[in-house]
């Protein structure tokens, strides 16, 4: 039986110690697999933190990772969701040379239909930060490619689940402990 390799983003609510990424990196590394976006940041419970993971895999590995995941002691739970059962962003930033923004007009017609925003802008360059879709930060980063982009930075990928995940109150029972 041949699963179809599919986008998933795991999340996985932990206590805050030292060397769980390195074991959690571990896990994806005795298998093969690439992480394609990791982002950590502290959950909805004070004290627990939560890392959103985006790998590309057939569910039955998702399913076999989260096992792993939740052997380890820091793990309080974890979770695989397809795409479409997320809403989820990514965020990055350009930095460009300043003289191209009041030189080519069509720069400020990217930045206004990409609804990208000016963080800042002095005499050597200017930046610019927009969110979205993996592929709408790849459309503005190939048509800002042509003018000569300074720097290029993009963020993991932040989500939510669209369904209610009941972890909050797991959390705040664990939190009370």
């Amino acid at each position: 039986m041949n699963e179809e390799i599919k986008t998933f983003t795991i999340s996985i609510y932990t206590e805050n110690n030292i060397g769980l990424l390195n074991r959690i990196s571990a896990i994806f590394q005795r298998r093969h697999i690439n992480i394609e976006s990791l982002t950590t940041s502290q959950s909805e419970i004070e004290g627990v933190n939560r890392f959103v993971i985006v790998v590309n895999i057939t569910e039955s590995q998702a399913r076999k990772i989260i096992g792993q995941f939740e052997k380890q002691v820091e793990v309080i739970r974890a979770y695989y969701h397809k795409d479409e059962e997320t809403i989820y962003t990514e965020s990055c930033m350009f930095k460009i040379k300043s003289a191209l923004l009041f030189e080519e007009p069509q720069i400020q017609n990217i930045i206004k239909e990409s609804n990208a925003r000016i963080v800042t802008v002095n005499k050597e360059f200017f930046v610019l930060e927009k969110s979205g879709r993996r592929n709408e930060i790849e459309s503005l980063r190939r048509d800002l490619n042509v003018f000569g982009i300074m720097q290029f930075v993009r963020a993991g990928r932040i989500a939510v689940t669209k369904d209610e995940m009941k972890v909050t109150e797991m959390l705040m029972a664990f939190n009370n402990q």
